[in-house]
């Protein structure tokens, strides 16, 4: 093999997207491969993992249907998780026919779906830690996940949500003052209530690799 192929570059998102947009299905392939882990990590914690694989291909499918529409004002993981968002809401929406309207800034996946979350959490911190997520209302377990676990700032998970920056600093804040009051609702160990909030991102971190690994399981 020669040099030039040995160190060649991967080709930027924006790059594989032209190509793709051009007729080069294998673009579109290496962008999927490139995202898919980010996107079931999206899914792990919202949906029941029977329906999560379906959530996947609706979200991608979704993104072929709509290529042309990308005009990379933002990331193209940012613009993907703004179409794997609409899919939930989509899934919710459509279990819940008698409901006309959903509000996911008052209601939690927990509410939702009562079946616990069925991710393989190492630590007694990070089951808590799932479990708050799930308890606190939907768009606030979303834009925390987006933070925490895909390490997005503000504005980037700002755009997935469709705020401006200053609303998603409130949202931030917000979420996490509401995981801490679920976490001190769940747990009766004050010590570990206090190591879970002390390093939440830490814990956070470690269930984001748990994920990546595939270290979950169905759902009940």
């Amino acid at each position: 093999m020669s040099a030039s192929f040995a160190f060649m570059t991967p080709r930027s998102d924006r790059e594989l997207l032209e190509s793709w947009r051009a007729g080069e299905r294998s673009s579109g392939s290496e962008l999927f491969e490139r995202y898919y882990d980010v996107v079931a990590r999206f899914f792990a914690n919202k949906v029941t993992s029977e329906h999560q694989q379906e959530l996947i291909q609706r979200t991608f499918l979704a993104c072929v249907e709509a290529r042309d529409r990308y005009r990379g004002d933002s990331k193209f993981s940012t613009y993907l998780l703004g179409i794997a968002l609409r899919q939930v809401y989509k899934y919710y929406d459509r279990k819940r026919r008698d409901a006309k309207w959903l509000d996911y800034q008052a209601v939690s996946v927990a509410a939702l779906d009562p079946s616990p979350s069925r991710i393989i959490a190492a630590h007694d911190e990070q089951r808590l830690l799932l479990q708050a997520l799930r308890s606190i209302p939907f768009d606030y377990q979303v834009i925390l996940e987006l933070v925490y676990w895909e390490g997005m700032t503000a504005a980037a998970a700002g755009d997935v949500l469709g705020l401006p920056l200053g609303t998603a600093k409130t949202r931030i804040r917000r979420g996490r003052q509401l995981v801490e009051r679920e976490l001190a609702a769940l747990e009766s160990h004050a010590s570990l209530v206090e190591s879970t909030i002390t390093d939440l991102e830490g814990w956070a971190r470690g269930l984001r690799e748990a994920l990546t690994r595939g270290k979950s399981t169905s759902q009940t």
